[in-house]
């Protein structure tokens, strides 16, 4: 890993300085002199590369990279991220100041101004407790029907108290960056109309919401849906996600109980892009166990969304993921060369195409799990059609193979998803991979750790 750390450090600078992205090395609000080195204060200024997806599309992404030396930071509590964002977490998606962010060790979105870090209690309303909840709507006396009544309206306070502690907010025209180790712990990463904005090299754990509604009418049974996201993207173009690790650390949803026959779901998606968001590439990144990955379009209504929702995935990993690799609506979304590798109990589905979505799906590599097919890996939530080509499969025991995703599927499905999603995707980096090379290359490259911070 040693020589490709250098060997992506010679590249970030070439690409950097191609780009025009850098600006002479500036002084660190908060440094230490030695963090970040050299190379991250480079990586922190650098743009993301023309032509790098549908980022790049309109102006492209240029985060925080014309900050003045005053506008870089390195943080290492959810006070000091705060503070360097615009110093007030409720008005700070306003701040369109360039800005510069390195994170240094674990950010905890439960950590009080004092550094005590607080649990569900402190966050909770007077006026609601779990017990009580499951005791009130409780689908045998309650039955089927939306809830009302003052223990709801305790839990929907409760979930605006968290949503003030957990919910970061980011302004126009920023650049975050994780140092070696830099993890964002228990809070949503929230980007919402604020354009212009990088993440990289970051872990995402455990954006667990204290407070999940219970859905009566979700589905045949009724469901348990939470709240907060990794991070979310609303209302915002040219966003760069790269070099990231999404996980729910030791708190999966697997390990938590069930209530009215139905997981007691804590977790929401990995890196959503909804309400109108668009001009979005997520590059190298790691998806790690997680349920609900990414959801782009949050509503079937047709209006706002429509000729919005565009996003490239290329070069991550979907590692034991269960569905919405990504679930699309309205969107032109661009997937390729990704590493898909499911497996578990859990799976659901990869690629869902909805309404009015038009998804590319190019050499993509499929690494299958006992009992998971190659026709398991679409479903239909309304859509009618999906290009795809160039992608490979390697079912357990078997030798890997190209396959065509859309013959499988249809021929266990009914009705057909069309071939022709109606356009052709221009914005890439570099040339597209093989499919039988993905795994490799994204196995050294993608996820937090591999930039040379």
């Amino acid at each position: 890993m040693r020589g490709n750390r250098v060997t992506a450090a010679v590249v970030g600078i070439c690409v950097a300085t191609a780009s025009g992205a850098l600006a002479p090395t500036a002084a660190v609000a908060g440094g230490d002199g030695d963090r970040p080195s050299w190379t991250a204060r480079l990586l922190g200024r650098q743009a993301l590369p023309a032509g790098d997806g549908w980022a790049a599309a309109g102006p492209g992404t240029t985060g925080g990279s014309t900050a003045a030396p005053d506008a870089v930071h390195v943080v290492s509590t959810r006070a000091e991220l705060v503070d360097a964002l615009g110093g007030d977490n409720a008005t700070n998606r306003e701040n369109a100041t360039p800005k510069i962010i390195y994170v240094d060790g674990l950010v905890d979105g439960f950590e009080a101004p004092d550094g005590r870090l607080l649990g569900c209690a402190d966050l909770a309303d007077p006026g609601y407790s779990l017990d009580a909840y499951l005791a009130a709507y409780d689908p045998a006396t309650w039955g089927r029907v939306p809830l009302t009544g003052p223990l709801e309206e305790a839990r929907v306070r409760s979930v605006a108290n968290q949503t003030a502690q957990t919910q970061i907010n980011v302004g126009p025209n920023t650049t975050i960056i994780g140092l070696d180790g830099a993890t964002l712990a228990g809070l949503t990463l929230m980007v919402d109309t604020a354009n212009n904005v990088i993440v990289r090299n970051l872990t995402f754990s455990d954006a667990r919401d204290c407070f999940p509604a219970w859905s009566p009418t979700d589905g045949e049974t009724g469901a348990w849906n939470s709240q907060f996201d990794l991070m979310s993207v609303r209302r915002s173009e040219n966003v760069w996600v790269d070099h990231n690790t999404f996980t729910d650390g030791d708190n999966p949803d697997s390990a938590q109980p069930v209530y009215f026959g139905r997981p007691y779901m804590v977790h929401d998606g990995s890196l959503d892009v909804t309400h109108t968001a668009s001009r979005v590439t997520a590059s190298y990144n790691r998806f790690v166990a997680r349920d609900k990955v990414m959801l782009i379009g949050s509503s079937n209504t047709v209006g706002p969304d429509v000729g919005r929702l565009n996003v490239t995935l290329h070069h991550n990993l979907f590692d034991g993921t269960a569905q919405r690799v990504p679930r699309v609506r309205f969107g032109q979304v661009d997937v390729y060369n990704n590493h898909y590798r499911l497996h578990g109990d859990a799976f659901s589905y990869a690629l869902g195409v909805g309404v009015q979505s038009a998804i590319v799906a190019e050499n993509n590599y499929f690494s299958l799990g006992s009992g998971i097919t190659a026709a398991d890996l679409l479903y239909d939530w309304g859509g009618t059609a999906i290009t795809e080509r160039g992608n490979w499969v390697r079912a357990a025991g078997a030798a890997p193979r190209p396959v065509d995703l859309l013959a499988a599927y249809n021929a266990a499905h009914d009705p057909d998803l069309g071939a022709d999603s109606g356009w052709t995707p221009t914005l890439r980096a570099g040339p597209v991979l093989p499919a039988p090379l993905v795994p490799l290359a994204v196995a050294l490259l993608a996820g937090a750790g591999r930039l040379p911070v």
